[in-house]
């Protein structure tokens, strides 16, 4: 090879190589994927922690990293619906790729902050119902996801109540209409188990720690009172008080969240949450991809949960029936 052909060759070698990180990093930039997640809890909760784990674990499995390929912004606004609102607008403005929502009213105020913007949603009772899907089968719009109960689940939290304490005639199942807003789609179900169980049913509407308070007092006097309740963030956060106040009044109760009877509730019978939030991984891959929420079918739970405290049973005087210990997922001495 002559010189200059030599030089020449050589200083465009030389010239392209400093354009080859740059290349590369322009590349990553555009592989990364930005999307929200909207929980309608404290981030100090275990529980949402718990679920948060499950989520990651699932991108994991699917090759998302955050801070990798995939940068995650959370927001924790709690279940008061104005705190939602405004975190679901903060994840608007960021223009993201897709956002997480959990529980129907975090779900309502993200499709009402960025209408546009794919959303899969995790632990949303009765989407239909709720005006979030056209179809089970067929979505639509930029909206699907993963349902945590079906309307019928009312009468069987019923149905265990009287199981496991079958003094009990009368019931108040409890929850915020704030945060529960599907709350009459339960209802019906349970009012109708009520009636086929001898039950007196009284739904209690709740909006703070007094009336909780007032509400499992109620409970207490006359003898036969037993709790329910609904699935609802407002519930969950405040769990340590209404476990308390069913222990001290000596309220059996049935609960729709498995950290409380892992908390000293007396039973629960749940679906699996952080399987939900796992699975809910596969479809936000699949978004990121390509496909189309509204194709995406509505799914529900692949598995329900009864956890029994028998410390607590001991503690009320109660003697779970040995055949309910034995359909028991998890059974706490």
């Amino acid at each position: 090879m002559k010189r200059r052909q030599f030089v020449s060759l050589l200083g465009v070698t030389l010239a392209a190589q400093p354009l080859a990180p740059a290349w590369t990093h322009a590349q990553t930039a555009m592989a990364t994927k930005r999307i929200g997640v909207l929980i309608g809890l404290s981030s100090a909760d275990p529980a949402g922690q718990a679920e948060v784990t499950a989520f990651r674990e699932g991108l994991a499995t699917l090759g998302w990293t955050d801070g990798r390929n995939l940068k995650i912004e959370f927001r924790w606004p709690g279940s008061e619906p104005e705190r939602m609102r405004a975190a679901a607008r903060e994840l608007a403005d960021l223009k993201l790729d897709l956002i997480v929502t959990r529980t129907t009213p975090g779900t309502l105020a993200m499709r009402s902050a960025a209408a546009a913007t794919p959303i899969v949603f995790v632990i949303v009772a009765e989407p239909m119902e709720s005006g979030l899907v056209q179809s089970i089968s067929r979505p639509g719009g930029n909206i699907t996801g993963f349902t945590n109960f079906e309307a019928g689940v009312g009468g069987k939290w019923l149905e265990l109540l009287k199981s496991v304490a079958p003094q009990v005639s009368r019931v108040a199942l409890i929850y915020n209409p704030r945060t529960a807003p599907f709350a009459p789609i339960f209802m019906r179900s349970a009012e109708e188990a009520a009636r086929t169980l001898g039950l007196e049913f009284k739904p209690t509407q709740v909006s703070g720690q007094h009336d909780i308070e007032a509400a499992i007092r109620g409970l207490a006097t006359p003898p036969g009172g037993g709790l329910v309740t609904l699935t609802d963030s407002f519930m969950t956060e405040h769990r340590d008080l209404i476990i308390a106040m069913a222990a001290f009044h000596r309220v059996p109760a049935v609960y729709h969240n498995r950290n409380f009877p892992l908390n000293g509730g007396l039973v629960a019978y749940v679906a699996d949450y952080p399987d939900l939030w796992r699975r809910a991984a596969g479809y936000v891959d699949r978004i990121l991809k390509g496909a189309k929420p509204g194709d995406l079918p509505v799914q529900q739970p692949n598995k329900y949960e009864l956890i029994v405290n028998l410390k607590t049973a001991r503690e009320l005087g109660i003697t779970v029936p040995s055949t309910l210990l034995a359909t028991a997922d998890e059974v706490i001495e």
